[in-house]
């Protein structure tokens, strides 16, 4: 309830500052009110135009120009809707707001990977794939177990924004609230961000979402095919007068939920049934003035996948068939366990983007609920893992963010803002234990047979905020500094702060050709998944006893990142690019799952280092498509700092002094793709594509922590979609389009995760072949 208040406090204040700095700059641009050549004449205050005609008319389009960066000219898109009898004509300004947002946020000196539209349905599934699937295909991205994404060697610290919005981070694991089909088009960007961006920066995701303007009509689509895959889906857009809308929804059953802990053709026990949801719906008042809200809602039930031939540890006496396997009805054979997860998200985001004069803004309030429940095998989890353990974890946040551009002079252009998070992560948990009842001659402990309850919970608020200040400075035509500072902080388990520097130059000394280097002093806040010292000493003397009572407190990272890079245009349509980095940590942040919940925990390295470099090269013109992306990366840490009772002691003294690689640290990665769309031109276009990721493999334990890497591997994606233009040449209905998709082409064989190393549980091998068919009709 405190937290509710208080959200609404911040939300009411955030508001109510837009406001006041509105009045004085709207009455200040009231005096010089200027209009752009390319927007159709109109009153400055209203999009609605009077019509002196009661036919209709054609609807007319201006489509926006666009630099070879994909960026816009700042020429806008207007559409006019003829208007009936007595009623006015609307005209629809979409592509001005849309350059004032993009400017908002500059990616100045950082590196940035684009998925258009045309991008995200070349890819194997297109729209059906998974969002961690599409950023596969990005550079210096690595896949793990889980879904789980690493960019440029770091655990996850991925955030993403939806139309320059930032989501607070969830506990979702291995659920995605954020499906590819809402996405009309995404960017990555990594390396030294500029000030706007903060708290999780190994890469921002920022996806621009679909709107009734641009995305007008429906699509229904049915795909599915190999273990039980069926994934139907439908989409509507539109836009009335001043309102536009688009909202999407589809359902997942399938048996590949989570990966198989096994190398066999199918996973025991891995169903999944998935719900998901998504809407937007925008009013703009004017061609500088737009309301926009974002809401969705993530549902996910997922069967945990078992592993067959395992030895129990508490194999004392026989369980099958005693009084205690009939007491708590559960399995003791390993390939008979039933655990599940259930995780749901739900999130909304209300903004408001407002073009004034020489200043542009956001404002926004949003919130996020996430829930993650586990629920064990009662009998198989105790056996194997001496704990039971039903959790229940959930994570409440709102918050407000604020932006703005100031075109201060021709050569100045200055950003600022704020952005600030309250979040609310409760932790509960029924967990069933042996006792300990002494030891034996070895010194090994001796247990009951009757299971004791040891009951948990906990809950904590805290604040994470910043705000930033930064100038983009164009001394000379080709060359751009941006300089900008960082001030974060972070209350909750830890209370901590720093102010961040940020600067880098961008240099283009010959046409098509681009320089960068940049350094980023970055902070980012370490995660709420927190256990207490005092659950720790709940299970004292118990088979879920932890090999120590070290218990520091999770805290910041604080980072050194140096960046630099080029880019060549070398024909049109063939751009080459560089990039080289380095990242000098304190206090690094790793994550890992520790015992049967598949929950994500965080920990430190007092010192990291993570290097590495990317190769990067694309061809697209006319029907052809083809890029390659090549990355070499080290991540390494030593001493382990923070919640240590996960660790065995003898790992916790061999990391104290020795460097370690990081169980997700991959040496090389690589992905591949081409596509080519035959009869491009025609009424029936046919295109086909292929899509290749290649890993060297993460890490393992050998005769130290993390000390050898899993083998390489490279898997093959095969897609063919045949679109028919007006098939059954009714007005209602438009395109239909018939796919074919093949993931793993070769059914290759290959192990992500082989359950050793520091912070990992189980043991994950990639999906094997899986042939995926679906057909998708317009209306």
């Amino acid at each position: 309830m405190r937290v509710s208040r208080f959200s609404f406090v911040l939300a009411s204040s955030a508001l109510c500052a837009t406001t006041g700095f509105l009045a004085p700059v709207e009455q200040a641009r009231a005096q010089t009110v200027k209009t752009d050549q390319a927007v159709v004449p109109q009153p400055a205050s209203s999009v609605a135009v009077s019509s002196a005609h009661s036919s209709a008319k054609p609807v007319a389009q201006r489509q926006v120009g666009t630099l070879a960066n994909g960026r816009s000219t700042g020429r806008e898109t207007v559409k006019i809707e003829p208007g009936l009898a007595n009623h006015p004509e609307r005209v629809t300004v979409t592509a001005h707001l849309d350059q004032a947002r993009s400017d908002l946020q500059p990616d100045t000196g950082a590196t940035v990977y684009r998925f258009s539209r045309k991008t995200i349905e070349t890819i194997p599934g297109g729209d059906n794939a998974p969002l961690n699937q599409v950023l596969l295909q990005a550079p210096g991205v690595a896949q793990d177990s889980y879904g789980q994404i690493h960019v440029r060697g770091d655990h996850n610290e991925v955030q993403f924004r939806l139309d320059g919005v930032q989501l607070p981070e969830g506990l979702s694991v291995f659920g995605q609230a954020l499906m590819t089909r809402f996405a009309d088009s995404m960017s990555l960007t990594t390396g030294a961000l500029p000030s706007e961006f903060g708290f999780l920066q190994a890469a921002v995701v920022d996806i621009t979402t679909k709107n009734g303007t641009t995305n007008a009509g429906g699509n229904a689509s049915i795909y599915g095919g190999a273990r039980d895959y069926f994934f139907p889906s439908l989409q509507y857009g539109g836009h009335h007068g001043k309102w536009d809308y688009f909202a999407t929804a589809d359902f997942v059953h399938d048996r590949v939920g989570i990966e198989n802990t096994t190398g066999s053709f199918n996973a025991l026990h891995d169903l999944t049934n998935q719900y998901h949801f998504l809407g937007h719906l925008r009013y703009t008042a004017d061609e500088n003035t737009r309301i926009s809200f974002i809401a969705g809602v993530s549902n996910a039930e997922y069967q945990l996948p078992n592993n067959p031939g395992q030895q129990t540890q508490f194999s004392q006496p026989s369980y099958s068939g005693s009084d205690l396997a009939q007491h708590l009805d559960g399995s003791v054979d390993s390939a008979s366990l039933d655990e599940h997860q259930k995780q749901i998200t739900d999130f909304a985001i209300l903004a408001l983007q407002k073009e004034i004069g020489k200043f542009s803004l956001q404002s926004s309030v949003f919130s996020r609920y996430s829930s993650l429940r586990y629920s064990p095998d009662p009998l198989g989890d105790l056996v194997y893992n001496g704990i039971a353990q039903r959790a229940a974890r959930s994570v409440f946040s709102m918050g407000t963010q604020h932006d703005v551009t100031w075109r201060a002079a021709r050569d100045h252009t200055v950003r600022f803002g704020f952005q600030v998070f309250v979040e609310r992560s409760v932790s509960k948990t029924d967990s069933r234990v042996f006792a300990q009842t002494g030891e034996d001659e070895d010194g090994e402990a001796v247990f009951n047979d009757t299971p004791v309850a040891v009951y948990d919970g906990s809950g904590k608020t805290g604040t994470v905020y910043g705000l930033y200040a930064q100038d983009e400075w164009k001394p000379l035509k080709n060359l751009t500094i941006n300089y900008g500072l960082r001030f974060d902080g972070v209350s909750q388990y830890t209370s901590e702060k720093q102010v961040s520097p940020r600067l880098n130059i961008v240099w283009t000394p010959w046409h098509g050709g681009t320089l960068h280097a940049g350094y980023s002093r970055y902070f980012t806040p370490p995660p709420f998944e927190v256990v207490s010292s005092t659950s720790l000493y709940k299970f004292a003397n118990t088979s879920a006893a932890a090999a120590n009572y070290q218990n520091s407190t999770v805290r910041a990272e604080r980072d050194h990142y140096f960046d630099a890079g080029f880019q060549q245009q070398i024909l049109p349509g063939w751009r080459v690019s560089f990039d080289a980095y380095y990242k000098l940590a304190h206090n690094l942040i790793d994550e890992g799952q520790f015992g049967a919940p598949i929950i994500l925990s965080g920990f430190n390295y007092r010192r990291g280092q993570v290097n590495g470099y990317e190769v990067s090269t694309s061809y697209d013109k006319g029907p052809l498509s083809v890029y390659g992306n090549f990355g070499w990366s080290r991540a390494i840490g030593k001493d382990i700092t923070s919640a240590q009772f996960n660790f065995e002691n003898d790992d916790l003294a061999y990391i104290k002094h020795r460097w370690v690689h990081l169980d997700h640290d991959q040496r090389w990665t690589a992905s591949a793709g081409a596509a080519y769309t035959f009869f491009h031109q025609g009424w029936h276009p046919l295109r086909v594509s292929a899509t290749m990721v290649y890993g060297s493999g993460l890490r393992a334990d050998g005769d130290v922590p993390n000390g050898v890497s899993l083998p390489q591997y490279a898997t093959f994606n095969f897609s063919a979609v045949q679109s028919f233009k007006n098939l059954f040449g009714h007005s209602f209905l438009g395109n239909t389009q018939v796919r074919l998709d093949v993931m793993n082409l070769f059914d290759r064989t290959y192990m992500l995760r082989d359950g050793s190393g520091i912070g990992v549980g189980a043991p994950q091998y990639g999906l094997r072949r899986t042939i995926l068919t679906g057909i998708s009709q317009s209306f």
